[in-house]
């Protein structure tokens, strides 16, 4: 019986884990269509939904091994000019959702170690205020994708 527990105990406090885009359920909290465009710059982008089942959740930031630096931004207009502005936090409504999209909510990744190939996927650990750590992995979609194509 302590052996069962224990293992269960282990198995909660390990990160939630999944394969280039797919879905990740880290408790009432689920992660969809992780995506980024194929890159060679020094930036990048990922895109994903963020799904909440129950009271809500805050995205506090994020870690990649194939990025110097994780952070929340949003795309604002500024006159005839749209700009990305850093977020501190993405709040995900209670038994709601928010899309992460190119032009709105996103996470840039700062200072890339290397390009980001279409048909690769970038790891990708993200920090929530209740859910905790997630990792996954964002597919590499080619330059000029749409998105990552929804199949229902």
């Amino acid at each position: 019986m302590r052996a069962a527990l224990a293992i269960l105990v282990l198995a909660m406090a390990l990160p939630a884990w999944a394969g280039p885009g797919d879905k990740v359920v880290a408790g009432d909290l689920t992660i969809e269509h992780p995506w980024s465009r194929a890159t060679a710059g020094k930036v990048g982008a990922v895109y994903l939904e963020l799904h909440h089942r129950g009271a809500g959740d805050r995205l506090l930031g994020g870690e990649s091994p194939r990025a110097g630096k994780v952070e929340l931004h949003n795309t604002v207009r500024d006159g005839d000019i749209m700009r990305m502005r850093p977020v501190e936090t993405i709040a995900v409504p209670a038994r709601g959702k928010v899309e992460l999209k190119p032009g709105g909510l996103h996470i840039m990744l700062m200072d890339l170690k290397g390009p980001l190939n279409a048909g690769e996927s970038v790891p990708l650990t993200l920090r929530f205020e209740k859910a905790g750590a997630v990792a996954l992995e964002a597919s590499i979609e080619r330059p000029g994708a749409a998105g990552h194509q929804h199949k229902h």
